[in-house]
């Protein structure tokens, strides 16, 4: 039979676990893409489409990139093409860097499976009101990348 200090101990710990769950960003768009066999090819784009309903909010956005730790370098370079509501579009070369100068992995680790969160711009309003279309295709030297299992766009509501 439990002693009763089991009780309080126990609803101490739900409480805290309660306090570190709630505590991550608010994104109000979130879509992960997820590459067959662990591999990003050339022909792999991705397209994120949401909607942006009021252009005074401002936002930061996050591409979150999970990958293997065999990962064989330290970043990746991707092309991010915006498409505005008007028929508008912005075009950006990016790399994401992945690992410090001593090859240490910039992310969380859980066994071979990484995860990190890059802010791709922070404090971002978008002028327009409507819908977005945001690419990412793959723009390294090495046609297939190995390693790179899934990529996530997220919009996250910092301000009204």
């Amino acid at each position: 039979m439990p002693s009763m200090n089991f009780i309080p101990h126990f609803l101490l710990s739900l409480a805290i676990f309660s306090l570190l769950t709630s505590c991550g960003p608010s994104y109000v768009y979130e879509e992960k893409h997820e590459f067959e066999e662990q591999t990003w090819a050339w022909k792999d784009t991705i397209d994120y489409t949401f909607e942006v309903p009021d252009t005074s909010t401002i936002y930061d956005l996050h591409l979150i990139v999970d990958h293997k730790d065999y990962f064989p370098s330290q970043n990746t370079y991707v092309k991010l093409k915006l498409a505005f509501p008007d028929g508008a579009r912005t075009d950006e070369q990016l790399s994401l860097q992945l690992a410090d100068k001593l090859g240490t992995w910039l992310g969380s680790c859980r066994g071979e499976d990484c995860t990190l969160d890059i802010p791709i711009q922070q404090g971002a309003f978008f002028n327009q009101a409507g819908m977005y279309t945001l690419t990412v295709e793959q723009y390294s030297r090495t046609e297939d990348l190995e390693g790179i299992s899934a990529m996530t766009f997220a919009l996250e509501e910092i301000s009204k």
